[in-house]
């Protein structure tokens, strides 16, 4: 990994503090941090959340820590004496946040975006979804562009998130399919945005288990995403029981942080049906299971449980949704259904065929060698952020929109916050 950022000083706004062992977006920023670490940067993370049970150290990756308040003028003389050259905002609510006083207080340091994923397209989705639901239709739906971006446009998040994209001068984008969305529908600069997916090691394929010694289903996902609570709400009333049919002694597993009372409730052990709750080690879980289940009807970004099971060589089943992103030209490692049956016939074939499962996990490896190579899309992250901090003013003077959208949409946000701490 190049040194280009030797001695640069980076400040992380985290939305929440990283909880790597319990959401896709917490493993994708320790994956940030740590290109920056090896590109030679003095990283300090700022939070203003309580840290969870499961939080990274930080501190024992070489990561400063700092607690900080929402609404309060001792950022801005904090941030001052820091002087950092990169502040990267989690997500666009700490943007929205904390953009205004990084540009009034430290003007020139480059003001990168993590949106872990497009909200607006997963809220747009989650709004059809529910409208089909309201008719009678329960399986994952795929939408034209034209429905698609309506839906997105009229809703009230797209405005805030992609006026944080436009103000950054850098966004980092976890999906190919949201950079087109953003460039043809929104109008968004290519030069605003940078692909950055999961920044991944090949694992050791030898060590992945057989056939034969894997057992059972798996499903893994934070059940504060709501993508994860619906996907296992179809499993619990339209795929396991079709599944279960056909496998009378196979058992779903579920994990997940964060799972309500609602999803306890549905534990039934006659069924197969077990809620398992968090884990502290989902590849551990993941490498014992014969197959991963990711019904996803709606949602955005790439998907950690299904990194996750190609880490471990296990197939997975998901919709066009869950693998949108995932695999480019690639066979996917397992099967793609987006209805019920279909969903479940494959899940069903590819836990008693051998044969059909051994090439599935075969394909596992060149997905992640091609689409997560951490070394290639580390290099192009730091190059692009070198780029930018080399010639601050050309990089920005084509960003009319979003320097409009600082000098003005910011006031609103600057005087609601002072008003507030006032």
């Amino acid at each position: 990994m190049p040194r280009e950022l030797a001695g640069s000083r980076a400040l992380v706004i985290g939305c929440v503090w990283p909880e790597p062992r319990s959401s896709a977006a917490g493993s994708h920023m320790l994956q940030i941090l740590d290109v920056l670490l090896h590109a030679g940067c003095h990283i300090t993370f700022a939070s203003a959340a309580q840290p969870g049970e499961t939080r990274a150290d930080l501190a024992a990756l070489g990561v400063q820590e700092q607690a900080i308040a929402l609404n309060c003028s001792s950022f801005d003389s904090w941030i001052g004496e820091l002087d950092p050259h990169i502040v990267l905002f989690d997500r666009f609510m700490t943007e929205e946040q904390y953009g205004w006083r990084v540009a009034q207080a430290c003007p020139q340091a480059l003001r990168v975006l993590e949106t872990s994923d497009l909200h607006c397209l997963r809220e747009a989705r989650h709004g059809l979804l529910k409208q089909a639901l309201a008719h009678g239709e329960t399986d994952a739906l795929q939408h034209n562009d034209d429905t698609l971006f309506l839906a997105m446009a009229q809703h009230e998040v797209a405005l805030r998130e992609v006026a944080a994209i436009l103000r950054s001068d850098l966004s980092l984008m976890i999906s190919q399919v949201e950079i087109e969305l953003l460039q043809q529908r929104f109008a968004v600069p290519a030069t605003q945005l940078v692909y950055c997916p999961f920044l991944l090691d090949a694992p050791d394929s030898r060590q992945w288990k057989s056939f034969g010694e894997r057992e059972h289903f798996v499903t893994i996902g934070n059940f504060l995403h709501a993508p994860n609570r619906d996907g296992v709400q179809w499993l619990r009333e339209a795929i396991w029981p079709q599944v279960r049919a056909q496998l009378p002694q196979a058992e779903l597993h579920i994990y997940g942080a964060y799972a309500p009372q609602q999803v306890r409730e549905w534990h039934r052990e006659r069924d197969g049906f077990l809620i398992k709750g968090w884990t502290d080690d989902a590849l551990s879980v993941m490498a014992q299971a014969r197959l991963c289940l990711a019904p996803l009807r709606f949602g955005a970004g790439q998907k950690g449980k299904l990194v996750d099971a190609m880490l471990t060589g296990t197939p997975s089943i998901t919709t066009l949704i869950g693998a949108e992103s995932m695999h480019g030209s690639l066979p996917w490692p397992g099967a793609i259904a987006d209805d019920a049956g279909r969903f479940a016939n494959a899940a069903v074939q590819l836990y008693r065929n051998e044969s059909c499962w051994q090439q599935a996990q075969q394909q596992c490896l060149p997905v992640l060698q091609q689409c997560f190579d951490k070394e290639y899309h580390g290099v192009v992250l730091l190059r692009r952020l070198q780029s930018a901090l080399a010639d601050m003013a050309a990089h920005r003077a084509p960003h009319f929109t979003g320097r409009m959208l600082l000098h003005h949409q910011h006031r609103s946000t600057e005087f609601m916050g002072r008003w507030i701490e006032t």
